[in-house]
């Protein structure tokens, strides 16, 4: 993806504030009786400008759960196959969603120049950097949406570790915001997420890192 360039074609859609603020009530309501969610480190969000939360990517919940743990609104990167039915193109949209073909980035020149734009308005916007699921170790970063963003923007990524420990009939699911990291200019895409996903795994209490691809 490095040197991708992005398309000027403007990106219709986005998130609509009053679905999302009625998601957020019903994902509330529906994640209650089976997750108990705590959460530490909110006070390293910025309030007001931009930043990338890059998190542990264990299971679907994960969104919604962040969106339950987050103190801000949030966008976020989610693969392209979640928007192909009209429907669900339409929901998660509505929720801040933006599609990602990570097997061809040259589609998805439109969104991804639509996460610049939405970074460049102070907006907080999730990116998983493993890509896919990987329960109980942490899996390959692929580091083409982050070159990207260090290309465009100077801002804080904040990594983020999500453990699921199953008390009785409920998950407790504790959320741990870290502390921002800043790209150093003399370090390369791949040795600055390096670093942050030694955080990642820190945060979620795991210990294997398999590096970036």
């Amino acid at each position: 993806m490095n040197g991708l360039r992005l398309s000027k074609t403007p990106f219709r859609g986005g998130r609509r504030r009053w679905f999302s603020w009625i998601m957020r009530n019903v994902a509330r309501i529906l994640l209650f009786p089976f997750f108990c969610l705590k959460t530490s480190g909110k006070e390293n969000l910025p309030r007001k400008s931009a930043f990338v939360l890059l998190p542990k990517h264990q299971r679907w919940e994960d969104i919604p759960l962040l969106g339950l743990g987050s103190p801000r609104p949030l966008y976020y990167l989610a693969k392209n196959e979640l928007f192909k039915n009209p429907l669900s193109n339409w929901f998660f949209r509505g929720l801040g969603g933006i599609p990602l073909n990570r097997e061809r980035p040259l589609e998805s020149r439109e969104f991804l120049r639509a996460m610049i734009e939405i970074l460049k308005r102070g907006e907080g916007f999730v990116v998983f950097p493993e890509g896919t699921y990987y329960r109980g170790r942490v899996g390959a970063a692929r580091v083409g949406v982050i070159r990207l963003i260090l290309s465009h923007l100077d801002l804080p990524f904040i990594p983020v570790g999500i453990n699921y420990l199953r008390k009785g009939w409920r998950v407790v699911v504790t959320i741990n915001f870290g502390k921002p990291v800043y790209a150093d200019s003399r370090a390369s895409a791949s040795e600055f997420l390096d670093l942050v996903m030694a955080d990642i795994a820190k945060l979620s209490g795991l210990r294997t890192i398999n590096g970036c691809t």
